[in-house]
């Protein structure tokens, strides 16, 4: 046995225990203070997490219900704008019996200027093709003219109207198209 294994095995003088002693204790103190503070603040944590967690699931479902009542009430103004125009039909059919041509013509272009501002009103926008270059995003060509008068490609008849939702088409106006003569 080495003469430093000699002295580390003798005991330490009573003094020396008592130090000792009390600085384990102390750090030992010091260390539940610690553990008490992160247990306090590993709690508060814990429960900030859960009280987030909570308002996510919350704005998750009412985000859902927005979405849910938008797709079911999203007509509900444009329905509620075109009620007038189905009130202003009934009266002309009404009205129609036994009445002239030229009242129930009157009646008619006024209901279709009630119709035309309800969707200008929601953006339906009619697409101007008569005399237009022929464009395929909104123009469906029905057939082709051969015609000196026209420039090739372009709309010289319209067959039915075509109709842009707010800059976006809804339907494509049917259009007959100029062609050199042959």
């Amino acid at each position: 046995m080495s003469e430093k294994n000699m002295h580390e095995s003798e005991p330490p003088a009573e003094g020396v225990v008592e130090e000792a002693s009390t600085a384990d204790e102390d750090t030992l103190d010091a260390v539940r203070r610690d553990l008490e503070a992160m247990e306090t603040k590993a709690k508060e944590h814990w429960d900030q997490f859960l009280r987030t967690q909570a308002e996510l699931e919350n704005l998750r479902r009412r985000a859902e219900r927005d979405l849910e009542n938008a797709h079911k009430y999203a007509l509900e103004r444009f329905a509620g704008e075109l009620l007038p125009v189905k009130d202003s039909l009934e009266m002309g059919l009404d009205a129609a019996a036994g009445a002239e041509a030229e009242k129930i013509h009157e009646g008619m272009e006024m209901t279709l200027r009630m119709l035309t501002q309800v969707m200008q009103k929601f953006g339906v926008q009619e697409i101007e093709a008569m005399g237009a270059r022929f464009d395929p995003e909104r123009h469906q060509a029905m057939s082709a003219q051969p015609t000196a008068e026209y420039p090739p490609n372009t709309v010289v008849a319209v067959m039915q109207k075509g109709y842009l939702l707010n800059d976006r088409l809804l339907r494509p106006a049917m259009v007959m198209v100029s062609k050199a003569p042959e």
